[in-house]
């Protein structure tokens, strides 16, 4: 009797069949087994030493539950970095950054300075060439040439785009062009030629010319303004819109990814099999940091070649510690941006169970982001000192796109930029808690469209 017993214990059950691991996306989820073994290797004795950590849920203690989001973290990452998409629109991004730069470059360069050729006997209407041309905005080199054959040789070679000379009544000058004269140029000459005559007349007369010209150059007008304008520099507004701008494009796309993202695995039941051994909070915020961090490589990968190519071709005048900081701090407002829009689209896409669902559920995100943007690049370059802009920017939703543009022009006191910062801070912190629970109560209902009361409610 006890050796038939054990021979038919030794023989093998006919339902024991091997568990076969399931796929989820490039994620093989296995059911727990008795050995601890729960997901991805993730053993129960990794559970801070502790086997029986997390034997109800298949998740480990704290270290298992860093491990168990890195891993959903580096998986979102690999499947966005692999994604063509991703790498043609990089690459035009890179490209339509450097070609402004170098188009802008070419373009500013293209305007040289005009060089005026002088006799050496004509050497003192140097001055008064170089004076009128500074107050027009003009760039002119002087070259003094021994006599008007050298000066003409000059011209016809090129190497001076005009010779000036005093007529003999000393009451203009006498202008040899190889073709035509500049415009620019040609008004230079003509102020510079109405004051050689003027200190003709004054020599005539018995005058001093040179006591009279220095009591003209220091002659001016003083300015008493009641509200003076902060001068805004060209390059700074620039700067500033373009930061805001990046923002609000790199928002508008890794932001809807997040709930297409979840809307796909909720939709594809790969949610099931994920919340078998990962917890709701850890797949959403691990889906949130890796789309983070590859959102964040490609805008720090734009940064890095604008600024590097405005600070080498000089188009971007500024410090370049004023504008690495600058770019620095557009960056940080994007993280914080970012980590707020993505938990809401996060708990948007878990409401909705098909891809066509999902334009209902995430309309106001885009709106909020949309919004800031239409009003700053409409009202800053007109208004950079608008409190319409600064209010706007105060709020939490707002913020990361305004506050970068104001930063960027430098029409914001620190004070509030930190409240702003903070506000934004806080509201995060208020949006875990909420979304994570809006999140873990839908992500697991398929079919219809679930309510945002019935998701905050408590299953």
């Amino acid at each position: 009797m006890t050796q038939e017993t054990d021979a038919a214990m030794a023989q093998p059950t006919p339902d024991a069949t091997p568990a076969v691991p399931a796929t989820a996306d490039g994620v093989t989820v296995e059911p727990a087994r008795a050995d601890g073994v729960t997901a991805d290797g993730v053993t129960a004795d990794m559970a801070d030493g502790d086997p029986r950590a997390g034997a109800d849920t298949g998740v480990g203690g704290s270290g298992d539950a860093r491990r168990i989001l890195t891993l959903v973290a580096r998986r979102e990452i690999t499947v966005r970095l692999r994604s063509r998409a991703f790498q043609v629109t990089t690459v035009l991004f890179v490209l339509a950054i450097a070609a402004t730069t170098l188009i802008l470059d070419a373009v500013g360069g293209s305007s040289s300075t005009r060089t005026v050729a002088v006799t050496a006997a004509d050497g003192r209407q140097a001055a008064s060439i170089v004076a009128a041309a500074r107050s027009l905005d003009t760039d002119v080199r002087i070259r003094t040439v021994t006599d008007a054959a050298a000066g003409r040789a000059a011209v016809l070679d090129g190497d001076a785009d005009a010779l000036v000379r005093v007529t003999a009544a000393g009451g203009g000058y006498q202008v040899t062009v190889k073709e035509d004269l500049p415009d620019s140029l040609a008004s230079v000459l003509t102020v510079a030629a109405r004051q050689a005559a003027l200190e003709g007349q004054i020599s005539a007369l018995g005058g001093d010319p040179a006591m009279v010209g220095r009591a003209v150059a220091t002659a001016g007008v003083d300015v008493d303004a009641l509200h003076p304008r902060a001068h805004r520099d060209g390059t700074r507004l620039l700067l500033g819109l373009l930061s805001g701008g990046l923002i609000y494009i790199a928002l508008l796309t890794f932001g809807p990814q997040v709930a297409q993202g979840v809307i796909e695995e909720k939709s594809s039941r790969v949610v099931e099999l994920l919340l078998a051994v990962v917890r709701p909070w850890q797949l959403m915020a691990g889906k949130v940091v890796g789309i983070g961090v590859v959102a964040l490589g490609q805008l720090l990968l734009i940064g890095v070649v604008g600024v590097g190519l405005g600070l080498g071709t000089g188009e971007l005048d500024l410090p370049a510690g004023i504008a690495v900081g600058k770019v620095a701090s557009a960056l940080l407002w994007f993280l914080v941006g970012f980590s707020m829009y993505a938990l809401l689209f996060a708990a948007a896409g878990a409401l909705v169970s098909r891809q066509e669902d999902a334009a209902g559920v995430t309309t106001p995100m885009i709106a909020a982001i949309l919004i800031p943007y239409v009003v700053g690049i409409s009202v800053l370059p007109a208004s950079p000192d608008s409190s319409l802009v600064l209010i706007m920017a105060m709020i939490p939703l707002f913020a990361p796109v305004l506050m970068p543009m104001l930063i960027g022009i430098g029409s914001v006191a620190v004070w509030q930029v930190l409240v702003a910062f903070g506000l934004t801070l806080a509201l995060i912190a208020v949006l875990v808690w909420l979304t994570g629970r809006v999140y873990g109560n839908a992500v697991k209902r398929s079919g219809t469209r679930v309510s945002i009361r019935d998701a905050l409610r408590a299953t």
